[in-house]
């Protein structure tokens, strides 16, 4: 028995006014979603528990089946854990994004006009790091590379406690009310403030305003950790596993469980992503022995972001077409499997930010068909069912029994 969990991050939303009152999930074409779906268990599920900000961090702790309560440290440890920082259980680590300010003279007066500084490229955003690093990489702090616009900071010896805001929760507003607080707080927002300064005048920001595109001129920190340790997925649950993905976040989250993590080429973690070759990666790694494989989509999620609602149904489009890769694959192997579909969290278009509400799940299992599950895949049709499981983090168990 094979077992896929397809997740399509920040697919769930909101009904759009000026699209018939319909989500993004209904507008999107998922034939093969809305096929299993009548022959699957289908219904809500809680993936952030109460008291925990909606992010992907805890919510895909929650859908691989970690409980947040006894494993999440933070957002950017995890993230660490991908790029191969090597973390003391004394250092504290954030997240670091590069992004688009306002040029307001103060930098209290800025807005939040990007939160990715474009979708900046990798190569781009390593070469503004290198620049950083020379002004940052001093005791306690040490700035690394990561991918796009995503990067991380660590401090040794540092402490938690600080209020940090992230920057895709405050896209076109004011700045000021959300700049990091807290004792010694003060020295990251020092860091901010010189960023702007570094990079307002980088080359590579030149060329990019040059041509048209939003310049990544600050540094934003958010993501507070601490060094986390994940029980091994193997041990968890029996099963030989792999991770797909694009974003450190959830290849993170792989490395601490002893998952293998399968590089997809051309995978950029938006809506140009190479689906397919996702689709196709996760077919050759359960033939070649893996028991499981839990393949993340970040397309959606981005497009919500954006507010872009016509890439976010594209982007729901194709993850309902690396399903049905996936499992036409599996069937013409004569393998029986079971697939997973969900969102890790909404990300509706309006808000331009992630949500904690319950989201919808299709559970199937080709051993085991059911009659009458769902009339299709989506908000609406997966609250009609009555059936909404608390804890999502439960649900793996059940999945992989």
């Amino acid at each position: 028995m094979k077992y896929i969990v397809i997740l399509g991050d920040g697919m769930a939303g909101y009904p759009l006014p000026d699209r018939g009152n319909k989500t993004t999930l209904q507008l999107a074409k998922t034939p093969f979603f809305d096929e299993l779906a009548r022959k699957s268990t289908v219904g809500l599920m809680k993936t952030v528990p109460d008291g925990y900000k909606p992010g992907s961090d805890v919510a895909n702790l929650s859908v691989m089946g970690y409980d947040p309560a006894l494993y999440y440290t933070g957002r950017s440890p995890l993230e660490a854990a991908s790029i191969g920082i090597p973390l003391k259980d004394t250092d504290v680590t954030l997240r670091c994004n590069l992004v688009t300010l306002s040029d307001e003279k103060n930098y209290e007066d800025k807005t939040m006009l990007d939160y990715s500084a474009g979708e900046i490229s990798t190569a781009e955003a390593r070469e503004l790091v290198a620049t950083l690093k020379k002004a940052f990489d001093k005791p306690p702090f040490t700035l690394y590379a990561g991918i796009s616009y995503r990067h991380c900071l660590v401090v040794d010896g540092g402490r938690t406690g600080h209020t940090f805001t992230p920057p895709h929760d405050i896209s076109d507003k004011p700045v000021a009310e959300y700049l990091p607080r807290g004792e010694g707080s003060e020295a990251f927002l020092e860091m901010m403030k010189r960023s702007y300064e570094i990079l307002s005048e980088h080359p590579v920001n030149k060329k990019r305003v040059a041509e048209g595109k939003n310049p990544a001129n600050s540094v934003w920190f958010w993501g507070e950790g601490t060094k986390p340790r994940l029980t091994a997925f193997e041990e968890l649950y029996g099963k030989k596993g792999g991770v797909i993905s694009a974003v450190d976040l959830v290849k993170g989250i792989g490395v601490l469980a002893g998952l293998k993590v399968i590089e997809v080429e051309g995978a950029t973690g938006n809506w140009d992503t190479n689906f397919r070759g996702k689709a196709d990666a996760a077919v050759r790694a359960l033939l070649d022995g893996l028991d499981f494989v839990y393949i993340h989509m970040e397309a959606p999620d981005e497009c919500g972001h954006h507010g872009d609602t016509d890439r976010k149904i594209y982007s729901i489009e194709q993850v309902d077409m690396v399903a049905r890769t996936v499992a036409g694959a599996l069937r013409d192997a004569g393998e029986p499997f079971g697939m997973l579909i969900c969102p890790d969290h909404p990300t509706p278009i309006a808000l331009k930010t992630h949500t904690a509400d319950p989201v919808p799940f299709l559970l199937y299992r080709s051993d085991e068909e059911k009659a009458g599950g769902a009339a299709r895949y989506d908000e609406e049709a997966a609250a009609t069912t009555g059936l909404c499981v608390p804890r999502a983090c439960e649900l793996m168990k059940a999945f992989l029994r």
